[in-house]
């Protein structure tokens, strides 16, 4: 499978559960969202839009993928939910055509800073591995298929202070 083929396969309706460690703080978190993952066409004005903010020729990507998200998170430390909802925007650029491995450009929204890049890996056991390095972070996310309906991931965020986080995704195709 190759990374277009991964974020078609993506495409659809997906209820999400999320569990997390802040392993440092000794804390958890756990959160439930619906999720909704869109094909761009090459043409569509918010890939475009991507591509300018980016530097990007759009010749040399195979569209984009938007994600909306709207859901709850609870802390253990507090008591109340928080809601949680918003929409990003990504762009696939190979190293290659027929490589694995490239650079995924994407923008969330109400964040107005250029869009964050991304490097990503499509192993050999089909999964996708996106790591996200900053001045003081570094985030490493695994995605896969256990089937066609049923998509899990994780997640380990480092910061250079040694504070770290991990997450684990489970998330059930609800429709296209």
């Amino acid at each position: 499978m190759n990374v277009r083929e991964f974020f078609e396969l993506s495409a659809g309706k997906w209820f999400s559960q999320k569990t997390s460690q802040h392993l440092t703080l000794k804390q958890s978190e756990h959160g439930k969202s619906d999720l909704v993952i869109e094909i761009l066409a090459d043409d569509n004005p918010q890939v475009i839009q991507l591509c300018q903010q980016a530097g990007i020729d759009p010749s040399l990507i195979w569209g984009g993928t938007k994600y909306t998200w709207k859901g709850t998170v609870n802390w253990d430390a507090q008591p109340q939910t928080a809601n949680q909802e918003g929409e990003s925007i990504a762009i696939s650029i190979p190293d290659s055509p027929a490589a694995k491995t490239g650079k995924l450009f994407h923008t969330v929204s109400g964040n107005a800073k250029l869009p964050q890049v991304v490097r990503y890996t499509m192993g050999d056991d089909d999964a996708l591995t996106l790591v996200t390095e900053h001045e003081n972070t570094c985030s490493e996310e695994r995605v896969w298929f256990e089937s066609d309906n049923v998509r899990l991931r994780t997640t380990i965020v480092t910061q250079a202070s040694g504070d770290s986080l991990a997450s684990f995704y489970s998330e059930i195709r609800m429709g296209k």
